[in-house]
């Protein structure tokens, strides 16, 4: 009685200031303002308590960390140092080490001062954009852009910062003239062939004058931009805030977030910005929209041109004019992307090499069919071996039904390949992000006898223990688990405890992901004392546990390192946890006890200098190799000519030199045979979509085998088992080049 007492105390002074919550039926704005700063206050207290009680790492909100959260809370508001002065910076810098106590009390004064100087910021660079483009630009100088932040401060005055956008306005418009050359040059190409098989067209498209496409970038550009200052003065009050709260929330993890009441209509994109039109995770990069995952079994997926880290420049539905998503928000950029089942979408994208392309791709809703566990029978002509391969790509469960998951489908994959009497098998978890964490555990006792899988810590400091309680074993051959660095969370729990036990040898890129946490949704608005106030209150999404290897170290941050390393296709990225900021870091809890795997062991120095010297020689190897490196080096090369001789010439060069790193070509050598997919992908498919079914899943046959005829990863691996299946046989390994 005395804690409801004192909590219902509490509350009544987080509300004071307001008379009741019936006020807010007031038409006062006076009374509105009242009730929204307890509202505000409300929701800071609310936020400072949970963190308080349930975040794993137990950090202190203190003067500390309100210094951090000032830096993360300008970075919201001018990721790209082009809205505030070095003054406006500094004056708000007073402030720095009061984000804890306004988010207490309610007193939101950095907020409202970093809001009074971003509006007026906003009109007077409306307003500079309306002279700019009362001229048209030259692409026959020699300026440049610096894209990158990082890379410049904060401008000293209004000039410098006016010139940096005339930059921007120009950078956009010569970019959009481009895109318009590409398009018209497909448009010509496709009326020539129409007039060359005499195909009747129903309707005349225009070819464009080179003044016509100037005109039209040029208009395009101010219309969008006009359109991006407007939307930015439409910004409500609660949006400013969740910058503030998440400022404040970002310093303890970067995924620990604070969800208003209007995200959670949304909460299917959620802020990372999951599109359901084309089968991609998009976020915000700075004024860009990044492609940072493609989903399985969607659309962009079976189309296979848009890649992880592509920046989406346009949006276009089908022949429509494309819409500039630079400076949007993902949330906005959403609507222009998603669409109906069939209907097409055209995206202008910039490749990490710099190089532009327009990706076709037809809408549709995720082949939960592509999702599901695949297997097959390897050869190789060179090798006397049949090796079972696996595909994972995710931990997938019906939690309605116990009988349909991953793990009995891998179950019943591993039965029936067995009986074709495999010498080894391939699980393949790359780009498997993870899922159901009841799945990594009863996986890994497919090839164990029994013991623990993996330690959970929670934020209390309570350590629970994962077993495999179950004495068969599935299978207990030669095993090589795939991993790679988007292999992350159920997936490096597996790989982990497989490698621990060295029951596996684990080959894959240099590292894991390292996503070793575990994240709760909490509800502000449903404890106790809230539910009476019937008003909604968002969410926080928290960090609240974390993984650790039975061995006792943890795959937060660094991930699982393979034990033989392949060259990695995406060496050149910055998307593991590590690189996040105030991404947790690795640490240690005791070691469990547990039984290594005594059947037979891998060799693993023999197996990594085999494995070396063949890559050395790979053609395919060499060719990622050198994309990578080129890839790192055009990752430090930010800034942008606004010639347009020199960027037409760079693209040509891109593409020559990226057209030259592709390995098209199907590896004849391997031969992929008894294709099945899960039985969960058979008997979902209702009576009504079965032929449909039948002619995907022949494409998806098709599809599969040149996945895996054209991965130079899979022969590799084919021949690492090779090499143990000769261990295991007792025959000795040369190490002659």
């Amino acid at each position: 009685m005395k804690k409801l007492l004192f909590a219902f105390v509490v509350l009544s002074a987080l509300l004071t200031g307001s008379s009741s919550w019936a006020d807010k039926n007031m038409s006062s704005a006076v009374t509105e303002e009242k009730v929204d700063k307890s509202v505000e206050r409300l929701i800071g207290n609310l936020i400072r308590a949970r963190l308080k009680r349930f975040h794993y790492t137990k950090k202190k909100l203190d003067d500390s960390l309100s210094e951090k959260a000032f830096d993360e809370f300008i970075k919201r508001f001018d990721f790209g140092r082009q809205f505030f002065l070095k003054s406006d910076v500094k004056s708000l810098a007073k402030y720095k080490y009061r984000l804890d106590d306004q988010m207490i009390s309610g007193e939101h004064k950095l907020l409202n001062n970093t809001v009074d100087i971003y509006k007026k910021r906003i009109d007077e660079l409306d307003a500079h954009r309306k002279e700019v483009f009362k001229k048209k630009f030259s692409f026959k100088t020699k300026e440049k852009l610096e894209l990158d932040p990082e890379k410049r401060d904060y401008f000293k005055n209004k000039k410098e910062l006016f010139a940096h956008w005339s930059k921007i306005y120009k950078n956009a418009v010569l970019n959009k003239y481009i895109a318009s050359l590409e398009s018209q040059k497909d448009l010509k190409k496709e009326i020539k062939e129409e007039k060359d098989k005499k195909k009747k067209k129903e309707k005349q498209k225009k070819i464009l004058s080179d003044k016509e496409m100037r005109d039209k970038a040029h208009k395009s550009v101010n219309e969008k931009y006009e359109r991006f200052f407007a939307r930015l003065k439409k910004d409500r009050r609660m949006d400013h805030l969740e910058k503030f709260f998440n400022a404040v929330a970002g310093v303890y993890d970067p995924h620990t977030v604070y969800f208003p009441p209007k995200r959670k209509e949304d909460f299917d994109i959620d802020i990372s910005g999951q599109l359901e039109g084309i089968g991609a995770v998009l976020q915000e990069d700075g004024p860009y929209i990044k492609v940072v995952r493609i989903v399985p079994g969607g659309a962009a997926w079976r189309q296979k041109e848009l890649e992880v880290d592509d920046i989406i420049l346009y949006a276009a539905e089908a022949e429509g004019e494309p819409t500039d998503l630079v400076n949007m928000r993902v949330d906005d950029a959403v609507r222009y992307i998603r669409g109906k089942k069939g209907t097409e979408v055209r995206l202008t994208v910039k490749k990490a090499d710099g190089s532009r392309k327009v990706i076709p791709i037809i809408r549709d809703v995720v082949q939960i069919e592509a999702s599901y566990a695949k297997g097959s029978v390897l050869k190789h002509k060179d090798l006397g071996i049949k090796v079972g391969y696996i595909h994972v790509p995710k931990f997938y469960r019906d939690f309605n039904n116990a009988e349909r998951s991953c793990t009995q489908d891998v179950l019943m994959e591993l039965k029936r390949l067995k009986k074709e009497n495999i010498n080894g098998m391939i699980l393949d978890l790359r780009n498997n992000g993870g899922g159901a964490l009841q799945d990594a555990q009863e996986m890994s006792g497919l090839f164990i006898k029994e013991g623990p899988i993996v330690q959970i810590r929670s934020h209390n400091g309570d350590i629970d223990v994962l077993r495999d309680t179950n004495t068969n074993i599935t299978y207990d051959g030669p095993l090589i688990v795939m991993v790679n660095r988007f292999s992350a969370s159920a997936s490096e729990i597996l790989a982990g405890a497989m490698q621990d036990y060295k029951r596996a040898v684990i080959v894959g890129g240099e590292y894991t992901h390292g996503k070793g946490t575990v994240q709760a949704i909490l509800d502000l608005s449903q404890s106790p004392m809230m539910n009476f106030l019937n008003k909604p209150l968002g969410a926080m999404k928290m960090t609240v546990q974390k993984f650790y290897r039975i061995t006792g170290v943890s795959t937060q941050f660094k991930g699982v390192t393979p034990d033989i390393v392949l060259p990695d296709p995406m060496g050149y990225a910055e998307n593991r946890e590590q690189d996040l900021d105030y991404a947790i870091p690795w640490d240690t809890v005791p070691a469990l006890k547990y039984d290594e795997w005594k059947k037979f062991s891998y060799k693993l120095p023999v197996l990594t200098k085999r494995s070396n010297i063949r890559v050395k020689k790979n053609k395919r190897f060499e060719k990622i190799v050198k994309s990578v490196n080129y890839l790192k080096k055009r990752k430090d090369d930010t800034e942008v000519s606004l010639n347009l001789a020199a960027v037409l010439a760079e693209d040509e060069k891109n593409k020559k030199i990226t057209e030259s790193f592709k390995n098209e070509e199907e590896n004849k050598s391997i031969l992929v045979t008894k294709f099945e997919e899960s039985l969960m992908a058979h008997e979902n498919v209702r009576e009504q979509d079965k032929e449909r079914w039948k002619k995907d899943f022949e494409q998806r046959k098709e599809d599969w085998v040149k996945s895996l005829t054209m991965d130079p990863m899979i022969e590799e691996t084919l021949f690492i088992m090779d090499d143990i299946i000769r261990q295991t046989k007792g025959k000795k390994l040369s190490m002659v080049e």
